[in-house]
């Protein structure tokens, strides 16, 4: 980003070791959001969304694993994009070959965020699954034509318990972009067994980054990450292996449906930003969540199907807070992903729309 010309302002608050989709901890205490600092502005790069909300940056990064760019993205009215694996290559310790966890860009628009992306993507030698297209076309997103875009539509992504506020605000979202010329159908993906595949592939990875700090410091640690990395250690061989075979089929199920379709579209959050004191949403919709990480379902189930997700504004929920749109694309087709977002950007105008401050 240094080399491309960005200036790098500062960092952003996260929870702690990006656990979960709420921003907070002992350091720094919460983000709140700006468009109203009794709510949560999410996470884990919920610094991020707030200040890009606030006007404090144009543009700022992220990455995500279980919805940490695009649960933010959602309740601070912006856009966050969660590529295709590799498109943006990483040297983090670990395992370089998982598509799981990636980075990403946050911004306020679908042309800014190609901007950053046309930064950071491409090709690197520490990175064995980093994509090798030349990334230059994502610095000039333009709107897509969506006359006869195929557009699955899904209010509950599987059957999940979704705030009733939230459907309300979406569907003036639907009625949008079937007035833009969208083919816009009721489908309900197969997610059958993501939440399980979700949950071993992340306890996996708090296994491989965490061990040593849950071992020599589990006294300063949040519960919840100590408790993920004890549970780690519990996984079976059988329960891995059928993870990883899990993660390739829903990876195909969806790669057949979007041949059919050209876009699947979904809500972003379950519900819109939660109030500042609680540590996760325990109930939505009369149903209880059990671990902080259920009621991240809306992003999990797309995290493993390692298709490319985008979340913009699309609605204001009646309660006055931001709802965001959730698109996912076809396979490695970013650019794609971005520019639909764009043309549905200039239909509902709420890139233009700023907290009061």
């Amino acid at each position: 980003m240094r080399s491309a010309g960005a200036i790098v302002v500062g960092k952003t608050n996260t929870p702690e070791f990006g656990l979960g989709t709420l921003t907070f901890n002992d350091v720094f205490g919460p983000t709140r959001n700006p468009y109203d600092p009794s709510r949560h502005a999410g996470g884990s790069s919920g610094g991020a969304a707030a200040a890009v909300a606030a006007g404090l940056l144009p543009l700022a990064d992220g990455s995500d694993s279980g919805g940490s760019l695009r649960y933010p993205a959602s309740f601070c009215n912006v856009v966050g994009l969660r590529p295709s694996a590799g498109r943006v290559p990483s040297s983090r310790a670990g395992d370089a070959w998982s598509p799981h966890g990636v980075l990403g860009p946050m911004a306020r628009t679908c042309a800014d965020a190609g901007l950053l992306l046309a930064a950071v993507a491409g090709p690197h030698r520490d990175a064995p699954i980093a994509l090798q297209d030349d990334p230059a076309p994502f610095a000039t997103v333009a709107p897509a034509h969506l006359r006869g875009v195929r557009v699955a539509w899904s209010n509950t992504a599987g059957g999940l318990p979704i705030d009733p506020q939230v459907t309300q605000a979406l569907q003036s979202t639907r009625a949008l972009l079937e007035d833009l010329g969208c083919i816009v159908e009721d489908a309900e993906p197969d997610f059958e067994g993501a939440d399980e595949c979700w949950e071993v592939l992340e306890l996996l990875g708090f296994l491989m980054y965490h061990a040593r700090d849950v071992d020599e410091h589990s006294a300063e640690l949040r519960e919840d990450l100590i408790r993920n990395v004890r549970e780690a250690r519990t996984l079976t061989a059988e329960r891995i292996v059928a993870a990883q075979a899990h993660r390739s089929e829903l990876f195909r199920r969806t790669a057949r449906l979007l041949e059919r379709y050209d876009l699947l579209a979904r809500p972003a959050t379950p519900v819109t930003a939660p109030s500042i004191d609680v540590p996760w949403v325990a109930e939505i919709a009369g149903v209880r969540m059990e671990r902080y990480f259920h009621w991240q379902r809306l992003a999990c189930r797309v995290a493993v199907t390692s298709h490319p997700a985008l979340v913009l504004p699309a609605a204001f929920a009646s309660v006055g807070l931001p709802q965001g749109l959730q698109l996912v694309g076809r396979h490695r087709d970013d650019l794609g992903l971005l520019r639909a977002g764009a043309a549905i950007e200039v239909a509902t105008g709420l890139a233009e729309r700023h907290p009061q401050l």
